[in-house]
């Protein structure tokens, strides 16, 4: 599959890190030769030097020929440009980001649509919608749905003594098959496990459920879900601009920057929301804001070390759920170890939305993990495909990669050693990053 990438910035250099381990044909377009050279030295892409919005320029890399064109630089009107110029050139589908809710309303995805643009990608939006989930099922780590919705991945971080503790999976003391464990993310490594596979503490722990099974997972994990009413923010930008807008009154919220300008302008737009001036990061403002009679807390601010420092700080003064924005991809591990809470990346986000495309996947049904370095994928089985041949236990399956759930039909069930996959069926895979051309193999 050919893809181009118009913008090296954060997201288009991520995605196409990404994308250069999955065996793709990969262009990275950008006006900035040094960060090409970057890329172009150590992932395997081709790099070219040049404007997104310049007819040459996408008629050389062969634009005609593209079956995704993706364009994140970090100006709107420029990518919607240059999707359009793509599409009226050749281009198969066309994805741009952009940073403006109101081309999200169905009226103007309708006009974008007309003129090019098939797919956008809002990344201050999902990240509200990924803090939203995470304070509604604030026992969890991570909290996605799977197969159109009909069943869930959670992610739990294990803590202390559990009844899955210090047990390998084959023996864990459950009656019934209710869930799948189809990842752990232990320290700085995301293990797909086996049978023999032991659950320790500090293990974040992916399960595949169905919904009237999650508070059986829950339990099992030793966790208990807490109410939040009240939400204090840290940091007046965009991302808490839009958490504030779609929370829909969910929430109790005040925000704190130290801005003035930035207040007001947050005073004017969320009229409902408690703003303060201050420096969230000094523990006397913490206290003075009354933190205490806060249920969480969730650190929005430019810088990954603050939000990180400033989670720590709320956890002392005993708030239960806190949240960090962390956009430096080597401090997430880091940030799950100190315990702080959830961790949410614009990057990882936007590069997992577009990522699915790839796959021809719904837009639910594909999710990456934290660091990006596990994948999870709604596949369809082909006639004849090698996956029919023997049931689950007896088909030898490649190291890192694991059956979560399989769809018959209407019918959808967890997949164990004795299940039978058929021609037709619709499959959630698990694998690492990197894996999934191979993972695809056993389908085709």
């Amino acid at each position: 599959m050919k893809i181009l990438i118009a913008g090296a910035g954060e997201v288009g250099s991520h995605l196409a890190k990404m994308l250069s381990n999955e065996d793709q044909d990969i262009i990275l377009i950008d006006k900035n030769q040094d960060r090409l050279d970057m890329l172009d030295a150590n992932y395997n892409l081709m790099t070219f030097n040049g404007s997104p919005t310049s007819f040459s320029t996408l008629r050389e890399v062969g634009v005609a020929d593209a079956h995704l064109f993706i364009a994140v630089t970090p100006y709107e009107t420029q990518n919607i440009a240059a999707c359009a110029i793509a599409r009226q050139l050749g281009a198969d589908k066309t994805v741009a980001r952009i940073d403006n809710f109101e081309s999200l309303t169905k009226k103007n995805r309708a006009v974008l649509a007309a003129i090019g643009v098939d797919h956008l990608i809002y990344p201050e939006h999902l990240a509200a919608q990924e803090i939203i989930t995470a304070l509604e099922h604030n026992w969890a780590r991570h909290w996605a749905e799977l197969a159109g919705g009909r069943l869930l991945l959670i992610g739990v971080k294990l803590h202390g003594e559990t009844p899955l503790t210090n047990k390998q999976i084959k023996d864990l003391p459950v009656s019934g098959h209710f869930f799948h464990i189809a990842a752990i993310k232990r320290n700085h490594e995301t293990i797909i496990p086996g049978g023999n596979d032991m659950l320790l503490d500090g293990d974040i722990v992916f399960f595949v459920t169905f919904e009237k099974n999650a508070d059986r997972v829950r339990e099992l994990c030793g966790k208990r879900y807490i109410p939040i009413k009240r939400v204090m923010i840290m940091g007046g930008t965009r991302i808490a601009m839009r958490f504030a807008l779609e929370s829909e009154g969910r929430f109790h919220i005040k925000i704190i920057e130290p801005d003035r300008r930035v207040c007001e302008r947050l005073a004017t737009r969320l009229p409902d929301c408690e703003i303060e001036q201050g420096d969230a990061r000094d523990v006397d403002t913490l206290s003075g804001c009354s933190i205490e009679q806060y249920d969480a807390f969730v650190a929005l601010s430019d810088s990954s070390e603050t939000n990180i420092l400033a989670c720590l700080t709320a956890k002392e003064f005993g708030i239960s759920k806190t949240v960090a924005e962390v956009e430096n991809l080597q401090f997430i591990s880091q940030a799950e170890n100190l315990n702080i809470g959830t961790t949410i990346n614009k990057k990882l986000i936007a590069s997992s939305r577009i990522f699915k495309l790839l796959l021809d996947a719904d837009v639910d049904n594909v999710k990456s993990f934290a660091l990006a370095d596990a994948e999870v994928a709604e596949l369809t089985v082909k006639p004849g495909a090698k996956i029919t041949r023997h049931v689950v236990k007896d088909l030898k399956l490649p190291q890192g990669m694991t059956l979560a759930a399989v769809i018959h039909d209407k019918d959808i069930s967890l997949v164990n050693g004795n299940t039978r996959i058929e021609e037709g069926d619709g499959v959630v895979v698990f694998c690492l990053n990197g894996t999934i051309h191979k993972v695809e193999k056993w389908f085709n």
